[in-house]
């Protein structure tokens, strides 16, 4: 009989923190519970997404009966509008770190994880005058214009297919006059070494997860993402962080009378699974030395 990822994780130090990374759609918070359940421990959320009160069902985050089975913390805390970013996540997981409960750290958010094991540049903040000036020329010119002005390094290293990492990537230099990836060379000690902690990626098979994506979306409009995202409207602007859950422009665009249900569930769908293609690349790319697990 196959090893399943549950019995691997059980047979590990109980004491022993557990980051489980992972694509949307994979299982992972599902193994994350029943970890928490069978060994306890405190379910601490590296999802960008789940983060927002007004995405519960969108951004797949635990339901109520979930989160009554096993502590969770960091899910639904941020109201829309607040300002967040890996700094203000790792601030707020540092003393979940040092708690009396055993930390399982679960999400898909690459950056949120790989800043947690390996640390985290202490970047200047962007003035606001220069990230208006990189919002109208990433509108005007595209992202290829800002990659062309990055340096090689900082651009071998960011993810080139993501408008927002090269735009951020260009603001950085425009603000500091270093490059992204000099920053990231300067980096403080991690908040959890790898040898703390076991650190494990929950894979997929591209056509299982896609199939599992296609299905989830199509049960949350069954079971109130419509609704949630009619509750967003007088709020919603597609440039703010809470606004990029994935499926939440596409639902808007679809209540504004723009495109069908169908339609809109078909984008979200194609949305969610190039969420998942980038995530899987993420992982490939930085997470080498974790345990690969097949999701099943």
């Amino acid at each position: 009989m196959a090893v399943t990822a549950l019995d691997f994780m059980e047979k590990l130090d109980p004491m022993k923190p557990v980051v489980i990374a992972g694509p949307t759609a994979s299982g992972k918070s599902a193994l994350a519970l029943r970890l928490a359940e069978r060994q306890g421990g405190v379910i601490v959320n590296a999802d960008a997404l789940q983060v927002w009160a007004a995405w519960r069902i969108l951004s797949a985050r635990p339901t109520a009966a979930e989160e009554a089975r096993a502590p969770h913390r960091l899910y639904g805390h941020l109201a829309a509008g607040s300002d967040y970013s890996v700094g203000h996540w790792l601030r707020e997981v540092a003393p979940l770190l040092h708690g009396p409960a055993r930390p399982i750290i679960v999400g898909g958010t690459g950056l949120y994880l790989s800043a947690l094991t390996e640390g985290l540049a202490e970047i200047p903040p962007v003035p606001a005058e220069i990230r208006a000036e990189a919002d109208a020329r990433l509108a005007a010119e595209g992202a290829a214009a800002l990659l062309a002005e990055i340096d090689a390094e900082t651009a071998s290293r960011i993810d080139r297919r993501n408008p927002a990492r090269v735009q951020r990537a260009w603001e950085v230099a425009r603000a500091t006059g270093r490059g992204l990836a000099a920053w990231q060379d300067g980096t403080g000690a991690p908040l959890l070494p790898a040898g703390r902690a076991t650190l494990v990626v929950l894979d997929a098979e591209r056509d299982w997860l896609a199939d599992r994506i296609d299905r989830r979306f199509e049960a949350m409009v069954r079971t109130g993402a419509l609704d949630e995202v009619r509750a967003a409207l007088a709020d919603w602007d597609p440039k703010a962080l809470w606004a990029k859950a994935i499926g939440a422009p596409e639902l808007v665009a679809h209540l504004r009378g723009e495109w069908t249900l169908a339609e809109a569930v078909s984008a979200a769908q194609a949305s969610s699974r190039q969420y998942a293609k980038r995530q899987r690349s993420w992982f490939r790319g930085r997470m080498r030395g974790w345990t690969w697990l097949r999701a099943a």
